[in-house]
């Protein structure tokens, strides 16, 4: 018989801004905040889809929630994962009660190329500990639009170090258009949630992950 699945859920959420501050993403899942720059944003649904899916779309739906599935081989085991692409307009429809039940993750997405999006990763982050209640949370903060040309960058590589080493945090730069790193993110976001399972942290045998 197959060895049996581990199964984990992750939540992907963003915050938008057209000259209001950033929508805050929900906790214990993966969170993304998104900004929306004459139409753009930090990218985490096109981070999903081409990590699910396999191609980029450029779009993006930010009043549509979807839920993904992908199985993930970390360490000769097999991780089925269950990513819900949040939606919502402002911190208020971000934060939904929904996405702090049953979540192991969550991924907090910014765009390179937004200043803004990056200084809501704190904000975020913070209202994850704050509504769980918990000192520490598995989150992988990802570096969206890695391959923008260094004039459009807003946020450096180092920068975006140094504030997940002080949140204690995941961290990676990746670009859903090219695909680069894409696997390497949700990795990692397997390897936060393993991390704090190992110290002390709730053990489920199914998990979730959100992507804000």
């Amino acid at each position: 018989m197959p060895p049996q699945q581990k199964q984990r859920k992750m939540a992907i959420v963003g915050s938008r801004s057209v000259g209001t501050p950033p929508p805050l993403p929900s906790p214990l899942a993966f969170q993304t905040p998104l900004t929306l720059e004459r139409g753009g944003g930090p990218g985490k649904s096109s981070l999903t889809v081409q990590y699910v899916d396999g191609h980029f779309v450029d779009s993006y739906y930010p009043t549509v929630e979807n839920t993904f599935s992908k199985v993930i081989r970390h360490k000769n085991h097999d991780f089925a994962v269950e990513i819900i692409d949040t939606a919502g307009q402002d911190e208020y429809t971000i934060l939904n009660s929904k996405h702090f039940i049953g979540i192991h993750g969550y991924m907090v997405v910014y765009s390179v190329a937004s200043k803004q999006s990056f200084e809501m990763v704190r904000i975020i982050r913070d209202k994850i500990l704050n509504h769980t209640g918990a000192d520490a949370v598995p989150i992988m903060v990802v570096a969206n639009k890695s391959d923008l040309r260094p004039e459009q960058r807003q946020v450096s590589l180092a920068d975006g170090r140094k504030l997940a080493e002080e949140l204690g945090c995941g961290f990676v730069e990746a670009s859903a258009r090219y695909n680069e790193n894409v696997s390497k993110a949700f990795e990692g976001m397997i390897v936060e949630i393993e991390k704090g399972q190992e110290a002390g942290q709730p053990k489920e045998g199914n998990s979730k992950c959100v992507v804000m």
